[in-house]
């Protein structure tokens, strides 16, 4: 596909702009499709400073089927990775949230069945699985597994099995059975069947990608329903204190845009890729606490003491972390930044950063209309 016209949905984004990079370096033409969104942009709603000069930018909205079709001229292959992202906010703006996602990649799609192209690749995310992957102590999956309301608000985090012993989390495979626990979840999996499912009729080769957490430079420090990481910086770059839901011993894997962004372009790349589909993380497991320890140290804030607020998120879950090998195995995946080089290179980038930070403000609107416990 070298040489070829890509079109990024969602390009100016975080994710999207990194990989603008990666496929302008590469060899293939980029041309991206953004609403700059005043929750991820600000209220300027121009060309980001960091999207790469040489990227066709047309502003619009992927619902917008005048502005998609304008995009998809003259393109071979399309990644749609425009969305609304966050899962506490998806549980009170529902229609926004449902309308973007879900209405928004309809439109794409029904342009596409028109004029198909060589590959479709879509952003889908972790928040799909809920739980992660359990296992009790005979190694046994522990499928469905949920935590009950009197458990948490008793501030009793965990996983038990039916006796009560706790359950081991596990990396989380792709034919792990999905558990959408959020708006935001439930609009990421209809996005990648949708996807998938038109790309089969029209004969669109299609891959998804599931995403677990990313982090990096360029994300937006101003969204408090972003990335944790950029979330936390947010308040640190403040002097205010990291706050943490329930104890702060949930596991998560954090990937490096850049690694996601090559990521993409593999699976871009590859025959046997299509129709498939593959969770991409680094295979690591971290702590929450871990992760804001890390950050207040390469940031020099390690006097301000996190703040653990000992309640439960609804659309949250315990622990889920990603089996890579199919994207290994398939995609020749590899991660190649390490999370200690990945935060140092974020901490570089933070200098000299502004973040308005409204973390506090979204906790309020997330407590009022009960969606905390």
């Amino acid at each position: 596909m070298l040489n070829k016209k890509i079109l990024i949905t969602g390009g100016a984004g975080f994710i999207g702009s990194h990989l603008a990079d990666e496929l302008l370096e590469n060899g293939y033409e980029v041309r991206v499709l953004d609403n700059l969104s005043e929750q991820v942009h600000g209220k300027n709603n121009s060309w980001p400073v960091y999207l790469n000069r040489e990227v066709e930018l047309i502003t619009g909205d992927v619902r917008d089927p005048k502005k998609v079709q304008e995009a998809l001229k003259g393109v071979h292959a399309v990644f749609h990775y425009a969305a609304m992202v966050g899962v506490g906010q998806s549980m009170y703006e529902i229609k926004e949230y449902t309308d973007v996602n879900n209405i928004g990649t309809a439109v794409l799609l029904e342009a596409l069945s028109k004029s198909p192209v060589e590959k479709l690749v879509v952003a889908s995310s972790m928040s799909i699985y809920g739980e992660g992957l359990y296992k009790d102590s005979a190694n046994e999956n522990k499928p469905g597994i949920e935590r009950s309301l009197s458990q948490l608000k008793a501030g009793d985090w965990e996983m038990y099995d039916e006796r009560g012993n706790i359950l081991i989390p596990y990396p989380t495979p792709e034919i792990k059975t999905p558990a959408l626990s959020s708006v935001y979840a439930l609009s990421k999996y209809d996005q990648e069947r949708m996807c998938l499912m038109i790309g089969k009729a029209y004969n669109i080769p299609t891959t998804a990608l599931r995403f677990f957490n990313v982090y990096g430079t360029r994300q937006s420090l101003s969204n408090p329903y972003t990335g944790v990481l950029a979330i936390f910086a947010s308040r640190l770059l403040n002097d205010n204190p990291v706050m943490i839901f329930e104890d702060g011993n949930q596991r998560r894997d954090f990937v490096s845009v850049l690694d996601i962004a090559r990521a993409s372009r593999l699976a871009l790349e590859s025959p046997q890729a299509n129709y498939e589909t593959f969770n991409i993380g680094s295979g690591n497991a971290y702590t929450i606490n871990e992760i804001a320890g890390k950050l207040a140290e390469i940031l020099n804030k390690e006097h301000i003491v996190p703040e653990i607020y000992g309640k439960y998120r609804v659309g949250d879950i315990r622990h889920c972390f990603a089996d890579i090998s199919k994207a290994k195995k398939i995609l020749k995946y590899q991660p190649l930044i390490s999370l200690e080089q990945g935060l140092i290179e974020l901490a570089e980038w933070l200098v000299g950063q502004t973040a308005e930070d409204k973390v506090v403000k979204a906790r309020e609107e997330l407590a009022v209309r009960g969606l905390t416990v």
